[in-house]
This record gives C-alpha cells, sequence and structure tokens, in this order.
C-alpha cells in the first residue's frame, strides 16, 4: 500500500506542522501531498508554496473544484504547476456539491457529469497544444459565442512540460465512479469502505470498457481518516463530528451524496437519525447518533497494532494509495506499518 499525504482544508489558518509533516513525507519516499478547498483557502496556492521545498514527492490538488475556474483557467495553472515541479503536479478535480457551488461559486450545479466531461476534454486539448481550442459545448464553449463576438481560437503560449498532465477524479457515486475510469487518471474515493469493494470495483469496470482501457495507468488515492489510540471509543469520537456534517448536513435532505454513500454500506437508519438531527439544529446528536462501527467501515482507528492488523483489508481492494493527514508523528507511524 502506498501513502500519501493530505494537509487537508483550514480552519482560521494553516494547519499546524504541516510544513515538518510534509518534509518528512517527502523523506519517508510517500507518494505525493495534497492540498484541498472548499470555500476558503484554495488548492493551488498552498501546494505551490509547500511543494517547492519538496524533491520527490508528486504534488495534487484534493481538489479543485469545476466550478471554481474555467477549464482555461485550470490547464493554465496545471501547466504552470507540471513546469515548477519539474513534472510531479497531479490535477484533482470534483464537481463540488450544490450548496458550495451555487452558494459560494454563484454558478448552477445540475449536470456535473456531463459539466465535468467537458472541462476533462478542454483541459486535455490545452495540454496537448497541438491546435488552438475549439469547443462547442452545451456548457463551455471556447471562443464564447456572443459578448462583444471578437473571441478566435488560441494555444497556450507556454510549452507544457508533458503531453498529458495526470487528472483524477473525486467521486462518489457509481456513474461518477465510472466517469473517473474512462476519462481519467485516477480516482479519489472520500468514503471508501473495504466491506463494499465489489460495487466500486463494478463502477470502474464499466467505466474502464467504455474507455477502452485497463486498470495499468490509472491510481485509486482514497482518503483515510487515521486515529492511533489505545482507547477505540476515543479514537472514533474524533471522527463522529466530521461523518455528521457530511452525513447530515453537506446537502439538503434526498440531495446528500454523502449520505448515499454510507446508506450503500447498510447504514441508511443510522443517515436518516443523523440527518434529522443535523437539520434540525441539534448537532450533539447528530454526532453522538454516528455509531463506531461507520467510523470503522472507513478509518484505521486504535493502537498501532490494530491498524496494521487492518492494513492488508485494504490491500485487498481497488485502492492503491491511502491518503491521510496529522502530525509528523502519524506520518512516520504510517511509514513504519506499510513498509
Amino acid at each position: 500500500m502506498k501513502l500519501g499525504y493530505n494537509t487537508g482544508y483550514w480552519s482560521s489558518g494553516p494547519p499546524a506542522g504541516v510544513v515538518e509533516a510534509i518534509a518528512e513525507a517527502d523523506r519517508l519516499g510517500f507518494e505525493h501531498i495534497w492540498s484541498a478547498e472548499a470555500y476558503g483557502s484554495d488548492a493551488l496556492t498552498p501546494l505551490a508554496w509547500w511543494g517547492a521545498s519538496t524533491k520527490n514527492v508528486k504534488l495534487g490538488t484534493s481538489i479543485i473544484q469545476i466550478s471554481a475556474r474555467t477549464p482555461a483557467a485550470t490547464a493554465m495553472a496545471a501547466i504552470t504547476m507540471d513546469h515548477l515541479s519539474g513534472g510531479r503536479f497531479i490535477l484533482g478535480i470534483g464537481a463540488s456539491g450544490p450548496q458550495v457551488v451555487e452558494g459560494w461559486y454563484g454558478t448552477p450545479y445540475p449536470k456535473p457529469l456531463a459539466r465535468t466531461r467537458e472541462f476533462v476534454e478542454i483541459i486535455r486539448r490545452i495540454v496537448a497544444r497541438e491546435k488552438p481550442v475549439e469547443f462547442d459545448g452545451e456548457h463551455y464553449q471556447m471562443p464564447f459565442a456572443g459578448g462583444a463576438d471578437l473571441g478566435k481560437p488560441l494555444k497556450s503560449t507556454v510549452h507544457p512540460l508533458r503531453e498529458q498532465i495526470p487528472i483524477y477524479l473525486a467521486a462518489e457515486g457509481p456513474r461518477n465512479v465510472a466517469l473517473s475510469a474512462e476519462i481519467c487518471d485516477g480516482w479519489m474515493p472520500l468514503f471508501f469502505a473495504p466491506k463494499d469493494n465489489k460495487f466500486y470495483e463494478d463502477a470502474l469496470a464499466s467505466g474502464f470498457e467504455a474507455g477502452a482501457r485497463d486498470k495499468s495507468d490509472f491510481e485509486v488515492a482514497a482518503t483515510v481518516m487515521i486515529i492511533p489510540g489505545d482507547d477505540v471509543e476515543a479514537c472514533a469520537d474524533m471522527v463522529r463530528p466530521m461523518l455528521a456534517l457530511y452525513i447530515g448536513g453537506m446537502g439538503a435532505k434526498g440531495k446528500n451524496f454523502h449520505f448515499d454513500v454510507f446508506a450503500r454500506m447498510g447504514f441508511e437508519a443510522e443517515c436518516e437519525k443523523i440527518q434529522e438531527f443535523y437539520l434540525g439544529g441539534n448537532k450533539p446528536d447528530a454526532i453522538a447518533a454516528v455509531t463506531t462501527e461507520m467510523v470503522e467501515a472507513v478509518s484505521l482507528i486504535g493502537s498501532p497494532d490494530k491498524i496494521a492488523g487492518e492494513i492488508p483489508m485494504w490491500e485487498e481492494t481497488v485502492v492503491d494509495t491511502i491518503l491521510f493527514g496529522g502530525p509528523i508523528d502519524l506520518v512516520r507511524m504510517m511509514a513504519d506499518l506499510t513498509s
């Protein structure tokens, strides 16, 4: 099992200890480091700043939200980062959700799969730099049809370092997972449960078939919360607030992709209770309704020996790389457990 270090979302400022943790991950041979964005810090600036001091790890965005930038602006950033890192950049993208897309970016959310497909295609064309880009899609037009009516097809003035920059897609639903296998170079699950491996294996297989390809050039990099400690319940308590937020508070009733993920795992009754409490303004009870079984389905918690004993279960899945965040001691512990 390969390892990646995820710096995660900022709260009121940069996460403490992240510079030291990144340096140690680079020294210990981690596969990559990742940065995130939601509606606070952006993903690219910290990655460039922190990544400048690394030598070996790949540098990925987990994730750039496709509504935050046009395809061309995203391609420009990817080309720039790839040059600056010496070909170590991975463009991780995702559709995010309607609350953020419409509430923060002020753009419509519907048809995320179609938008993603067009977004990736335009980036591929810009990076390939074969000719000036022309694209007439449902969601994106290059040149723009209308306005001053003076636009013309353009080609990047910068020659990309690589003809194809890896694109990874964050996805949870089966059609999105399949899309990642069809048109992208990797899939980034947020709440992956080893016991549901067959479900995702089938979704990926359908995408590989549609794209006439196989998994040999594809990476599954799953974000996993890892909380070491002798008291399993205390460790689970550190994960419960996050799961309650995503299951109960991300999206509306009947329109929450994270809710759907846990419902597919067999936790639908628990999810309904969590959502009812959370949307009703009762966050403490929503957090308490997250069972330890739910936490253990998608996380690695407990003593180092317990965590070590569960890693083989992950190695038997479609997951190639575990992404996690935390202090430098956790970086060292996971390096030891997977060496």
